[in-house]
């Protein structure tokens, strides 16, 4: 099992992503994902979101929030537990990053890209407002097979 922190950081109706293409052994390899990456020992969620977006991005968030967890359940990876946050308010420049390329993609297509299916939920979620959830996202292979929001099942 591991932990790790995401972070969806929105500009002008866009939110920044990595189009994971630099590292061979990626089980994110070739999708869009927002920035993030493992827990180091003795990280809050908070510590893992902000020190990954700072050596992934070279920007230093100035306001953001705790969105929700997402647990992922894959055949092939293993159990993680995501800590999901927004953010809107930041300083610095961007920098490259060595796990993909940075783009700043209109929200309303980042549903058309490569991302895993489950994250078109949680990206529903995020842009409606949603309280703080909690997704169990369950996978075979690169198959989304079963959803569950707050305890309830979602059709998928």
């Amino acid at each position: 099992m591991k932990n790790t922190s995401l972070c969806y950081i929105e500009k002008d109706g866009r939110y920044l992503m990595l189009h994971r293409v630099k590292k061979a052994q990626d089980e994110n390899r070739d999708k869009w994902i927002g920035i993030g990456g493992k827990f180091e020992a003795g990280e809050s969620p908070e510590d893992c979101m902000l020190r990954e977006v700072l050596e992934e991005t070279g920007l230093s968030l100035e306001s953001w929030r705790f969105r929700g967890i997402v647990t992922f359940v894959s055949n092939e990876w293993g159990t993680e537990y995501m800590h999901l946050f927004t953010a809107h308010g930041f300083t610095g420049s961007l920098r490259d990053c060595d796990e993909g390329e940075l783009e700043w993609v209109e929200k309303k297509r980042i549903p058309s890209l490569p991302i895993w299916e489950g994250d078109k939920i949680f990206l529903r979620l995020l842009d409606e407002g949603a309280d703080f959830f909690s997704l169990k996202l369950c996978y075979r292979g690169d198959r989304l097979v079963r959803a569950v929001l707050n305890g309830r099942e979602e059709l998928i």
